[in-house]
């Protein structure tokens, strides 16, 4: 098995995502910009002797990104799995109307920007191993713009533009791009979307390389 890396590491569906790419034995490359929480979910994922290591990045800033992921890859080797699943910060949120040309500054640059960063930095790797996924959870935003969180449903609505471009132009390269969009909140009672739901259902669309767009459940009416 080769190396899961998951851009947005965090104690959730991050934790839950890597223990069930790491139980199917790939290596896990936790991303974030704290380098002390990383320690704890190392320490989680020994537990369940899955080799993990923290590499700290902003996804706001490209260089940092660039140089985690290619540390990633000199210390576990290719990454066949990216997940780009980072947390947006709540400034993003504003209503439509409360919203200038400034406030999508830095959404765009975590949502667009961001992914493009790391898909440039790990698509070598998938192409000298001959396959790969890039695997994007956005919230349902990304689908059904909503005037309470403009910032979000625009940039959301950016990477959905790129990532299915992504997934028709890699598909003759055996390179799978799906995105998982997930409509309410992740919560561990939740039906549908706890974070171990999820993680089955992102480890699946990896595995099962169905389609691009996928629901965690269905959209509310």
């Amino acid at each position: 098995m080769t190396t899961f890396a998951l851009i947005g590491a965090g104690p959730g569906l991050g934790l839950a995502a890597a223990r069930r790419f790491g139980t199917a034995g790939h290596s896990v490359a936790l991303i974030s910009r704290g380098a002390e929480h990383q320690k704890d979910l190392v320490a989680e994922l020994a537990r369940d002797n899955i080799q993990a290591r923290g590499f700290t990045a902003d996804v706001l800033d490209p260089g940092s990104l660039t140089v985690a992921l290619r540390d990633v890859a000199d210390t576990f080797g290719p990454v066949e799995v990216l997940q780009f699943s980072p947390v947006p910060r709540g400034d993003f949120m504003k209503p439509v109307l409360e919203t200038t040309g400034a406030d999508l500054d830095d959404p765009l640059a975590f949502s667009v920007k961001g992914p493009v960063t790391c898909v440039n930095a790990v698509l070598p790797g998938m192409r000298e191993l001959g396959r790969g996924t890039l695997l994007f959870v956005n919230g349902g935003s990304a689908v059904r713009p909503n005037p309470k969180v403009a910032g979000t449903s625009i940039a959301f609505a950016a990477e959905s533009a790129y990532a299915a471009m992504l997934h028709d132009a890699l598909a003759p390269e055996n390179i799978h791009a799906a995105q998982l969009i997930v409509p309410g909140a992740i919560r561990p009672d939740a039906e549908h979307s706890s974070p171990d739901v999820l993680a089955k259902r992102l480890f699946a669309i990896h595995t099962g390389r169905d389609g691009f767009r996928h629901y965690a459940e269905p959209m509310p009416t």
